[in-house]
């Protein structure tokens, strides 16, 4: 069980760094894009790079909090017969939605990817605007990344359910990290 746990701790660790990172990435995309606008109708003055890295921080924050998300129990669920159930049956119900869904979710986005970003390197590509971010290859390849976080989240979500049917735990979700 404390190896089970250690697991669990390293992966968590590393979605709880990746989610603080995330958090201060909300603050930067919100006052990028504030100074966007301010520049822009009070100035007369526009940026492309700085238009496309509002941009690039949203779609960011989405794929690296989702496994954030998944690890605090944050993200969207449709828990109509889920929120009275019992630990247990959360557990068991977590479990199998992970493999039914979204593992096989996981693939799907890092099957396609792959070529997409394998593309996007083989040429370094670029901005498709006249003085944009000259590194869309490295925008793509967090993609894969996101794939790769998600799914070592995955695999933390169902350990952390093992532990709750093999009565080690009571909780799903309980604190591991500070």
């Amino acid at each position: 069980m404390k190896k089970i746990k250690k697991v669990i701790f390293n992966i968590e660790k590393l979605n709880k760094k990746t989610g603080e990172a995330v958090s201060w990435l909300v603050l930067s995309m919100a006052l990028t894009a504030f100074f966007v606008v301010l520049l822009r109708y009070f100035y007369n003055i526009g940026f492309v790079w700085m238009q496309e890295s509002y941009i690039w921080m949203h779609g960011l924050i989405f794929l690296f909090g989702a496994s954030y998300a998944l690890m605090n129990d944050k993200h969207v669920r449709v828990d109509i017969f889920y929120r009275l159930t019992s630990e247990k049956i959360k557990a068991l119900i977590n479990i199998i939605f992970s493999i039914l869904f979204l593992i096989p979710f996981i693939i799907v986005i890092s099957k396609y990817s792959i070529p997409y970003i394998l593309k996007s390197w083989d040429g370094l590509e670029k901005s498709r605007e006249a003085g944009g971010i000259p590194f869309l290859y490295l925008y793509k390849s967090c993609l894969l990344l996101f794939c790769i976080n998600l799914f070592f989240q995955t695999i933390s979500l169902i350990l952390r359910c093992l532990l709750v049917l093999s009565n080690k735990e009571k909780k799903i979700f309980f604190k591991l990290i500070n």
